[in-house]
């Protein structure tokens, strides 16, 4: 008797999960740290350039910041790519929203400390020169304390894309987290 052997064969399908990212919460976080993250850029280059115009040295953190903005803006930027080709996959966006989380909070750290530390710090020497002492009238003086505050104003608004950010970041892992769950 002739016995016969049978085979098994089993198919392997794989199956894609599709996650839903609510549109309008994702675009809105795209925009707001593409704003941020270009703003903190140009203010921070616009700094180095002053630095080097007076001829003194550069702190650390002006090119910290203009790094860690131009890869937030490499990170959107693989996102919008990702999102495009339909594979913006939650664990992606909490990894490299967690490590830029830690980046941008230590720079706020330290701008805090420059901005309202306990001794000479930014915003005391803007309020003692440049805002408790107007200049008007076309001279040089005025020119001065046109770009003095323009300088002051920059770093107010620096501080608070810095802080937007940080928050933005962890909305975006509370969110990539729901989209993981499903329970967006």
């Amino acid at each position: 008797m002739a016995s016969t052997a049978s085979t098994i064969t089993e198919i392997v399908q794989r199956v894609r999960t599709k996650y839903r990212w609510p549109p309008v919460q994702l675009n809105f976080w795209i925009l707001i740290m593409l704003v941020g993250s270009s703003t903190i850029v140009g203010v921070f280059a616009n700094f180095i350039t002053v630095q080097q115009q007076l001829q003194v040295g550069v702190p650390w953190y002006f090119p910290y910041w203009i790094t860690v903005g131009g890869i937030s803006l490499f990170f959107l930027v693989v996102m919008l790519w990702l999102i495009s080709q339909r594979q913006l996959l939650p664990g992606i966006v909490i990894m490299g929203s967690f490590i830029l989380f830690v980046l941008w909070m230590v720079g706020l750290i330290v701008d805090s400390i420059q901005l309202w530390g306990p001794v000479g710090s930014v915003n005391s020497n803007c309020q003692l020169y440049v805002t408790g002492n107007s200049v008007k009238g076309p001279s040089m003086e005025t020119l001065a304390w046109l770009q003095q505050n323009s300088i002051c104003q920059s770093w107010t608004a620096a501080w608070s894309f810095e802080l937007v950010g940080c928050v933005f970041l962890i909305w975006m892992m509370v969110m990539a987290y729901q989209v993981y769950s499903n329970d967006v």
